[in-house]
């Protein structure tokens, strides 16, 4: 069966690409752009069907799915990180609806049955009050970023085309999920990397923080590709689904916990920058819908998530360093 990864070199991209290829039953294309950063995949790049693609750009994606022909494609490629939003929310809400919109399109021109699934956020449930959580799908929708009003954009585009066009959808709503290779500009990434810097001696023993009361539901990347690949084998077109572990930790705690396992002295800062114009205080999901229907359960602990986390920056670091020194 061949399946289509967009954004196949980012976090969550590789990740799912590791899983399909470790099922041995799937051909795995995915999109790629050309200032992509390829090192997340270059373990199994000759293992892919690598395609360069601009989804912003109505006939090369139309080419790309008559040539290819996807029995599922998982929609992941998108501008995540939502503090980006506020100094380009015009750049967000074209990279993540139009792209979309182009896909769809696509898919309806090739006349071709493929299941879509749609990377939703837990953002887009925005500001949530106590007696709301934990939080269903059928929570109010309150945005609190550009971010979030682009997901809220994709999430019902979805529904959209479903309901108009009969296209096999499902939209997940994935909360927090973390893990080698997150991105250095989310928290628990970032966090893991400054301590990563402070053991090798290439940053000051500072680590420098933002809203450390923030209460978040993590789960580890792992878990969560399964599930994207569950949701098209068993989620029901159409369907919304949270995707989330079902407990909450604060930033501090997150951090707690990386220090945990690193016997280096560190003193917290917090830097005004890094603080948010708003920010959504809990977010704690309610996955049993998905679970129910799925059989989906989270299966990594939170600290083996954090260690592994730590571990890569420690790793990547470290391959870093060698390289300037043969060089």
């Amino acid at each position: 069966m061949k399946v289509l990864i967009t954004g196949i070199t980012g976090f969550a991209g590789s990740h799912l690409a590791e899983y399909l290829l470790s099922r041995g039953d799937v051909e795995i294309y995915g999109t790629y752009r050309a200032r992509s950063r390829m090192d997340h995949i270059a373990h199994i790049a000759d293992q892919l069907h690598l395609v360069e693609c601009e989804l912003q750009d109505p006939a090369a994606v139309a080419q790309m799915i008559a040539r290819i022909k996807p029995a599922h494609i998982y929609h992941l490629a998108a501008q995540s990180f939502v503090p980006a939003s506020w100094t380009s929310p015009a750049d967000t809400m074209m990279n993540n609806i139009v792209s979309q919109l182009h896909i769809f399109e696509a898919i309806r021109a090739a006349d071709i049955p493929c299941k879509i699934q749609v990377a939703c956020s837990s953002e887009e449930y925005g500001l949530v009050y106590p007696d709301e959580l934990p939080v269903r799908e059928t929570n109010p929708l309150r945005p609190q970023s550009p971010y979030a009003v682009s997901k809220i954009a994709q999430d019902f585009l979805g529904y959209q085309y479903y309901q108009s066009y009969g296209l096999s959808i499902v939209r997940t709503r994935t909360f927090n999920h973390t893990g080698p290779r997150r991105g250095e500009r989310f928290a628990t990434s970032n966090f893991a990397k400054q301590i990563a810097q402070i053991e090798l001696g290439l940053q000051p023993p500072h680590v420098h923080v933002g809203n450390l009361q923030a209460r978040r539901d993590f789960t580890d990347v792992r878990d969560v590709v399964k599930a994207y690949w569950l949701a098209l084998e068993r989620g029901v077109p159409g369907s919304v689904y949270n995707i989330s572990s079902g407990n909450t930790r604060t930033i501090e705690e997150v951090l707690h916990t990386l220090l945990s396992f690193t016997s280096a002295p560190v003193q917290i800062l917090v830097d005004p920058k890094r603080l948010r114009p708003s920010d959504v205080e809990v977010l704690l999901g309610d996955a049993s819908a998905f679970c129910t229907q799925t059989g989906w359960q989270p299966e990594i602990p939170f600290h083996q998530t954090m260690h592994d986390l730590l571990q890569y920056w420690r790793d990547t670091l470290q391959a870093q360093a060698g390289e300037k020194e043969g060089s």
